[in-house]
């Protein structure tokens, strides 16, 4: 094998040696003639491939991004009104092409080795501070994978840290006013997990029986804004640990949970600058009381000090995760779309509090705005207290209204033939309003009457007052405080990164070109399939080719982590035992060597794990792997 240096080719330009007297050093000085040479002794024949992939031939950079515009082209954006936690927002240009689009940001490694990451340390803790502050909480942590797996890990939590003798074993209860797919998430856990889950409405009480936690939705999926402290009180009377999955715009007009008495609060920081993406990635939060900070997944950005006394950022409380604590870990999460925490945390930065603020308030205006229009024509709407979200029954002319609003560009949610769900976001403008209003049969909207929030909803407590939120309002402030963060850093823009794992993936700038297009990045997820065939030809090209290189016969790209992958694959697996009655197939067997989240993904998959020792040259034991069979 000799190297052929094509200047135009991906591969010549990022992967391996640029040139054959590089390849030729390197072989001799770990004793080999050549390339192949080599890969005959590190693949053995009896696992060899016995014929070529069956893949496209590769694409220069340039045939990529043609091929990028031509599926971007198939997309067909609209102004995204469909709501269900998934919000269009401005993401301001400076913190977008300097960090969403900075390699500096993107290419920069876990903060395992705290002097080379104090600059995204500090913007994570960053992070941890808008979170805590917004949701009155003392202690967050610096990020999730999105918000349905972030309320199923509170589920799990309340369910390690509920010490009371009535309600620990007790069941989980979501309001019916949760997010469908927060739902559907929280009974898959439940059911590989073993506990009972019950939807109701918990605003007109709960349920009989014992109750280890429950779920609040704040606002509702429907839109629903309401004092929930007496549903609050009303379960730790129970014994009961209580989540509210809340909207952190939303916090800046509405009561946090925090001070209505809730343990933990989680949900997803999207609308904070974060393009929709089609669904992901997002990057989620979870806030919890003091007392708690043990028993929170994920990683915590603590305040320390170096060897010369000076204060520094690290990674806190590490015990608690799945690298150190492997199937006795609070969660398999590892890393956790730090990069759109991190872009989230400079919206806040920007924006401040009265930027937030006053967001919210033009969302809330526009949501009471397009109200006062419909009520005019007597459409219905489920609740008059509401943010940024209207429910509005349309006794069997749903479909006629989201097909009157589609032809003037405009997606709206489909809720049942009865029912219509609008949502209001920061990029709404009154002519979106008035083609909304007309799509319903009503005329152009006008200005607001009533429909304000109630009294005993609205914040009274500030928030976001440590400098860092007061101090850059230019551009240029926060270009030069962006710069200050990455000068603190070391990411591939500087050197290669002395590490290896999982999480190092190549981010070339033509892979990262296409993702602020707006026919990606403007794309909502349950987006009607007629605009999105480019996503969904990419998707499906992108399985297609997996399962040629793995071999088997379906690949799902739908979990938000490699970790998320495995617990999927497991659930597949405990799913094929019992579907052929083998339900007591339970064990699996786990690498002392493998990654800590391969084994808190097997204990989250209901299973037990079994530890398989390391041989003296760092290979699998085999005499114990066989013991163990």
């Amino acid at each position: 094998m000799t190297i052929q240096s094509n200047p135009s080719a991906f591969a010549d330009r990022h992967i391996g040696a640029r040139r054959q007297a590089d390849v030729d050093t390197m072989l001799k000085a770990i004793g080999y003639d050549s390339v192949d040479g080599l890969v005959d002794v590190a693949v053995p024949g009896a696992i060899r491939q016995e014929h070529a992939l069956g893949l496209a031939d590769a694409l220069s950079e340039v045939e990529v991004l043609a091929e990028l515009r031509r599926l971007a082209a198939r997309n067909k954006t609209a102004v995204q009104m469909i709501g269900q936690g998934y919000y269009d927002t401005v993401t301001p240009p400076v913190i977008r092409r300097n960090i969403l689009e900075s390699p500096a940001w993107y290419t920069a490694y876990t903060p395992y080795q705290p002097e080379i990451s104090q600059g995204r340390l500090e913007a994570l803790l960053n992070f941890q501070t808008m979170v805590q502050d917004l949701t009155a909480l003392p202690v967050a942590n610096a990020s999730l994978l999105d918000e349905a797996t972030a309320v199923a890990e509170a589920v799990l939590l309340m369910r390690r840290a509920n010490k009371n003798k009535d309600a620990k074993d007790g069941k989980t209860v979501l309001d019916a006013d949760c997010l469908p797919q927060t739902i559907a998430i929280v009974q898959g856990r439940a059911e590989a997990l073993g506990f009972d889950v019950e939807v109701a409405d918990l605003s007109k009480g709960l349920p009989d029986g014992a109750i280890n936690g429950i779920v609040l939705q704040q606002p509702g999926v429907s839109g629903r804004v309401w004092d929930q402290s007496a549903a609050i009180s009303a379960a730790k009377e129970r014994g009961a640990l209580v989540t509210v999955a809340a909207d952190l715009l939303a916090l800046t007009l509405i009561t946090p949970p925090g001070e209505q008495g809730a343990d933990i609060a989680v949900g997803s920081t999207q609308r904070f600058g974060v393009p929709l993406f089609f669904g992901g990635p997002h990057a989620a939060y979870m806030a919890v009381r003091t007392g708690m900070e043990r028993t929170l997944p994920g990683r915590i950005v603590g305040v320390s000090k170096d060897d010369a006394g000076a204060p520094a950022y690290r990674l806190a409380l590490q015990t608690r995760e799945q690298h150190i604590r492997r199937e006795k870990a609070t969660s398999n999460i590892c890393t956790a779309q730090a990069l759109l925490a991190i872009v989230s945390s400079f919206y806040a930065v920007y924006h401040g509090p009265d930027g937030l603020n006053a967001i919210a308030e033009r969302v809330n205006h526009n949501a009471r705005i397009l109200a006062t229009a419909l009520a005019a024509v007597g459409r219905e709407l489920v609740t008059d207290s509401f943010f940024d979200t209207l429910t509005v029954r349309v006794p069997g002319k749903a479909r006629k209204v989201l097909t009157a609003a589609e032809a003037r560009g405009i997606n709206l949610r489909f809720i049942d033939e009865d029912t219509v769900g609008v949502s209001i976001d920061e990029t709404t403008t009154a002519a979106t309003l008035s083609a909304v209003a007309v799509a319903f049969g009503a005329g152009p909207v006008g200005d607001a009457a009533g429909f304000e929030l109630p009294a005993d909803v609205l914040r009274t407590s500030d928030f976001l007052q440590h400098p860092v939120f007061n101090t850059h309002r230019s551009e240029t402030q926060l270009l030069r405080y962006i710069r200050k963060l990455s000068d603190r850093d070391l990411a591939l823009d500087r050197t290669m990164i002395p590490l290896g794992s999982c999480t190092m993936k190549l981010n070339a700038t033509a892979e990262m070109e296409a993702i602020s297009w707006p026919e990606f990045a403007s794309i909502h997820p349950f987006a009607p399939d007629s605009q999105t065939e480019g996503w969904r030809e990419l998707i499906t090209g992108l399985e297609a080719d997996l399962a040629e290189i793995t071999g088997y016969d379906q690949v799902s790209i739908q979990p938000n982590a490699g970790s998320q992958g495995e617990l999927a694959g497991l659930l597949a697996i405990r799913g094929y035992h019992r579907s052929r009655g083998e339900g007591q197939r339970n064990v699996c067997l786990i690498p002392a060597s493998a990654h800590g989240t391969n084994a808190a993904s097997a204990v989250l998959a209901g299973m037990k794990v079994v530890v398989v020792a390391t041989a003296a040259d760092g290979t699998i034991d085999h005499a114990d792997l066989y013991a163990k069979i």
